[in-house]
């Protein structure tokens, strides 16, 4: 009852809030009752209490009218269009008015309605005021659009929708490693999955290149484009990322960025670290509101800032900030804001990491390979304790004579590796690096694979500068 209660004093809530009806019961033994001393013989006082506290739902009088607020695809029927029926009935093959968000109204006629029935969805020939249900035969929708009857439409007002504001590269996987893991690895196969996703995902945007292998797509956040590479990798899909960017726009004149509102929930002990990691990054304190042991804090800040911040609050403050952020307008450019200081240590030749030669060179930085990893030449394995990257022979393994055993190498400790999580990766890598996914393993890599021609390719950016 403490940590309940605590748990309330720390989201602000009040006494009156905890004043509500209680029901004590088994849902094992199947009874509910007033007193969890007696137990009673089914569920009926169960059903009595919510018709009696559970007030009946309001329903509007009027026309047809249903927002679209999600979508869906299916390669059967094509696009499918989901919301709540606010008000009037929807049945099987009924002309409906289609009102789109820019106030155009288009006459389309509804094919299949179905309704949502656990994680599934059940065919039914009429839905009412209330019900959440899923339309089929509609054309050229979005959401926002708004179904209404065919004589007298009414729109509900306009859904706002935030624009993207980061952009990525999806390319396909050309490093050595190339198709051992993955069952989709083509250029066609990548493509034809990021336009079926911009069928039911309208944050979304894809953009093809001058080369027919890398695609920019377009999000609204690092979580929002983690969460479709996360899922095409669980699909058996193999691609590589480049570096996510922010989406710039020149308004009047002026260059301009995407500024997010930033809100953390820290304890107190911890909510210096935050605001001196938020300000590092161009971001600028609006409120601090104290709210039990923790603290509310409140930002504008760059959405390029917000790249990397999440996992640094996290180590920072010992996991406990929560963090929550939300796109507010474009404004001038705040300024360049440091990154990644350190380098890299990159693999010189193909091969299995030997525990030899990492324990040799492990005083050069931290690893993020165990040994007896396949590498290859490129490939990141690991970070440099100094600015600059460091090109490492992680393969070579001890070489063994009469005065020489390898009981040795059995005995050699090195610190555990770190483990970057698909986010993680995504924000760690630089302009000349790529995040390497497969269904198996996230990889980090260099753009350019080989030592001389990453080099060639310095020279040429220091000679044009």
């Amino acid at each position: 009852h403490d940590d309940i209660f605590d748990l309330f004093f720390n989201l602000g809530a009040n006494e009156e809030q905890l004043d509500f009806t209680t029901v004590f019961g088994s849902g094992k033994n199947g009874w509910f009752g007033p007193d969890f001393r007696n137990p009673t013989p089914d569920l009926t006082f169960l059903m009595d209490t919510i018709v009696k506290v559970i007030p009946e739902p309001h329903v509007e009088e009027g026309t047809n009218q249903m927002q679209i607020t999600s979508l869906d695809y299916s390669s059967f029927t094509g696009r499918i269009a989901i919301g709540r029926l606010k008000r009037g009935h929807l049945k099987e093959n009924m002309p409906v008015s289609l009102v789109k968000r820019d106030g155009r109204i288009e006459k389309h006629k509804i094919k299949e309605i179905y309704t949502f029935s656990g994680l599934g969805k059940a065919k039914v020939t009429e839905v009412t005021a209330g019900d959440i249900c899923a339309v089929t035969g509609l054309e050229n929708f979005e959401i926002g659009d708004c179904i209404c009857d065919l004589e007298n439409p009414e729109a509900l007002p306009q859904m706002k929708i935030d624009e993207p504001t980061m952009s990525m590269l999806f390319a396909i996987n050309n490093s050595p490693f190339f198709g051992k893991e993955g069952k989709h690895v083509t250029s066609q196969k990548i493509r034809e999955r990021l336009m079926k996703e911009t069928e039911k995902n309208l944050a979304l945007r894809v953009q093809e290149t001058n080369s027919a292998d890398q695609f920019l797509v377009f999000g609204r956040g690092i979580l929002h484009l983690g969460v479709l590479v996360e899922t095409m990798r669980r699909e058996g899909y193999e691609l590589q990322l480049g570096q996510p960017r922010v989406i710039l726009k020149e308004i009047d004149g002026v260059k301009c960025e995407p500024i997010e509102i930033l809100t953390v929930d820290v304890p107190d002990a911890h909510s210096g670290k935050v605001i001196e990691y938020v300000s590092q990054r161009k971001g600028e304190m609006l409120s601090m509101e104290p709210k039990g042991d923790m603290v509310r804090l409140e930002f504008e800040v760059p959405s390029r800032g917000l790249i990397g911040l999440r996992n640094n609050l996290l180590t920072a403050t010992q996991g406990e900030a929560i963090m929550a952020h939300r796109f507010k307008a474009y404004e001038p450019y705040k300024g360049e804001i440091p990154g990644r200081i350190n380098g890299v240590l990159i693999s010189k030749e193909k091969g299995s990491s030997t525990g030899y030669s990492m324990d040799k060179l492990k005083d050069r930085g931290n690893y993020f390979i165990p040994t007896n990893s396949e590498i290859y030449a490129g490939q990141i394995v690991g970070e440099h304790i100094k600015p600059g990257d460091l090109v490492l022979n992680l393969c070579t393994a001890k070489q063994l004579t009469n005065f020489r055993a390898a009981g040795k190498d059995d005995s050699t400790v090195l610190a555990p590796p770190k483990v970057f999580s698909l986010e993680e990766a995504m924000e760690y890598i630089q302009g000349d690096e790529y995040v390497e996914v497969t269904p198996e393993n996230i990889r980090l890599r260099k753009i350019l694979l080989d030592e001389n021609e990453r080099k060639r390719a310095s020279n040429k950016l220091e000679t044009i500068s």
